[in-house]
C-alpha cells in the first residue's frame, strides 16, 4: 500500500495537539510527534492539556517539553477544567475552544476519539469537531480497562526504537500514573505492535487514528 505523507523533511507542518488530561496526547500520538521531529519535519506545535492541576500540571509541562524537543516552534497551554466533569462544563470549554480558534489555524489536529469511553475524552472530541470544521482531524486512541478500542482507519508507522523511547518518556514523566495496571511499556508497545501488523508497518509498529473526513491532493 502506498502511504500518503502529511509532510517530508524540511516541510513545515503546524499541529494542534489536544488532550483532556496530562498524559493523553503522549499516549495517543507520542511516537507520531517524535517521528515527525526525527524525520526533519519543521513542526510548529500548539500543545493543549485542558485539565492539568497540582502535580499533574508539572508532569504535563515537563513531558510536553521532552516530546517536543527539536520542534521548530512550540506553545504549551495548560488548562484547569475539572477532571471527570467535562460534560457539565461544556459551555465554558466551548468558549475556550472558540477563543483558541481565533488564535490558530493548524494544518492538522490530533485529538481524542469519538469512540473513547471516558466522558472527558468524548467531550473534547465533540467540541474539536464542532469548533474546527474545516481542518484535518485525526482522533487518537488510548488503551484502558474499559475495552473501548475500535477499528482505526489511519496508521502512522513507527520504529521499535521510537516506541521504546515513547514508553520511556511516559514512564519518566508521569510518576503519578505508574501504579495503574495499564500504564506500562508492555501495553503501549503491544497496542503499537497490533496496529503495525494491521498496516504492515516496515518495523512492525504503528500508532492508529480515526479520520472522518480527509482531503487528499
Amino acid at each position: 500500500m502506498r502511504p500518503f505523507k502529511l509532510a517530508d523533511a524540511n516541510d513545515r507542518l503546524s499541529v494542534l495537539c489536544i488532550g483532556a488530561h496530562s498524559d493523553d496526547i503522549e499516549i495517543g500520538a507520542g511516537a507520531t510527534i517524535l517521528g515527525w521531529i526525527d524525520r526533519g519535519v519543521r513542526l510548529d506545535v500548539h500543545w493543549v492539556v485542558l485539565s492539568a492541576q497540582g502535580s499533574r500540571r508539572d508532569e504535563a509541562r515537563a513531558s510536553a517539553e521532552a516530546f517536543l524537543a527539536g520542534s521548530e516552534r512550540s506553545v504549551i497551554e495548560l488548562g484547569e477544567f475539572k477532571d471527570g466533569f467535562f460534560p457539565y462544563q461544556g459551555a465554558e470549554i466551548k468558549i475556550w475552544f472558540e477563543a483558541l480558534k481565533r488564535r490558530i489555524s493548524p494544518d492538522v489536529i490530533l485529538c481524542h476519539s469519538r469512540h473513547d469511553a471516558h466522558q472527558d475524552h468524548r467531550e473534547v472530541c465533540a467540541l474539536t469537531w464542532n469548533t474546527f470544521r474545516d481542518h484535518a482531524i485525526l482522533e487518537y486512541e488510548i488503551p484502558k480497562w474499559d475495552g473501548d478500542l475500535s477499528q482505526p482507519n489511519i496508521f502512522i508507522p513507527a520504529s521499535r526504537s521510537l516506541m521504546e523511547r515513547k514508553a520511556k518518556l511516559l514512564r519518566d514523566h508521569f510518576g503519578t500514573q505508574r501504579s495503574k495496571d495499564w500504564f506500562d511499556a508492555e501495553t503501549f508497545m503491544g497496542l503499537a505492535r497490533l496496529r503495525g501488523m494491521e498496516c504492515r508497518a516496515p518495523d512492525g509498529f504503528a500508532e492508529a487514528f480515526h479520520g472522518r473526513k480527509i482531503t487528499v491532493q
